[in-house]
């Protein structure tokens, strides 16, 4: 596999957290807001990859994109999308697949709680959604990506025998996650604590767990 240098890609300072009202739809606000990610509808696939085709992995909220690049060095033959709220980590992503000549990963910036329309039916093989920001406090769950609509539209995209991957290191979170799959009801899902089962890159935020010595948990989500 391709090495890559990221000391070439200095990254710039960037906040953890973005404007609360991106993680709102956009519908839901009662005026356009200054700073929100464009709304998309349809996309031409040949201007984000090389063969014209679209992706069939996604990963959502893929941060500095350290999973999103290696798992398309490993698997130059797959098409992989990420999408992320911090406009500076898009913008250094795709300085980095510039650089690199990467043209099977692309990255928008994007708020998914305005849904994938741009995502056919039963076009995903496999999708990442790992380390959501946690909203802890009851008022504040409203900016939860992860709710009935949410699952709804992973179910329309994937395919029937694709897969979800969920992790997290907030117990609360997890809880959460499982109450909702479990209302929605056209999911299974089992914890896997087996590396080889979950066979997949670390991302950069499981690398800083794994040195703080932060427990996680890891849970392979398919459709019924």
């Amino acid at each position: 596999m391709k090495v890559i240098d990221f000391k070439k890609y200095p990254m710039p300072r960037m906040r953890h957290h973005v404007n609360p009202t991106l993680y709102l739809s956009f519908k839901s606000h009662h005026k356009s807001p200054f700073w929100y990610p464009p709304l998309i509808e349809h996309i031409k696939w040949d201007d984000y990859f090389a063969n014209g085709k679209q992706p069939t992995v996604l990963d959502i909220g893929c941060g500095r994109g350290g999973l999103l690049i290696d798992y398309s060095l490993i698997h130059p033959e797959i098409n992989i999308l990420g999408m992320e709220l911090r406009k500076q980590a898009v913008e250094w992503i795709h300085s980095v697949l510039a650089g690199e000549e990467l043209t099977n990963v692309a990255t928008l910036w994007y708020s998914v709680v305005n849904g994938l329309s741009f995502i056919e039916d039963d076009s995903i093989d496999t999708i990442f959604y790992f380390f959501p920001d946690p909203w802890p406090k009851l008022r504040h769950h409203k900016r939860r990506l992860f709710s009935q609509e949410f699952l709804e539209e992973l179910y329309r995209v994937m395919r029937h025998d694709a897969t979800l991957f969920l992790m997290t290191d907030v117990e609360e979170v997890d809880l959460y996650q499982q109450e909702i799959m479990k209302e929605y009801g056209k999911f299974t899902f089992e914890y896997c604590e087996n590396d080889e089962d979950w066979d997949l890159p670390k991302t950069d935020q499981e690398k800083f767990s794994l040195r703080k010595g932060i427990p996680y948990k890891r849970m392979i989500v398919r459709k019924r």
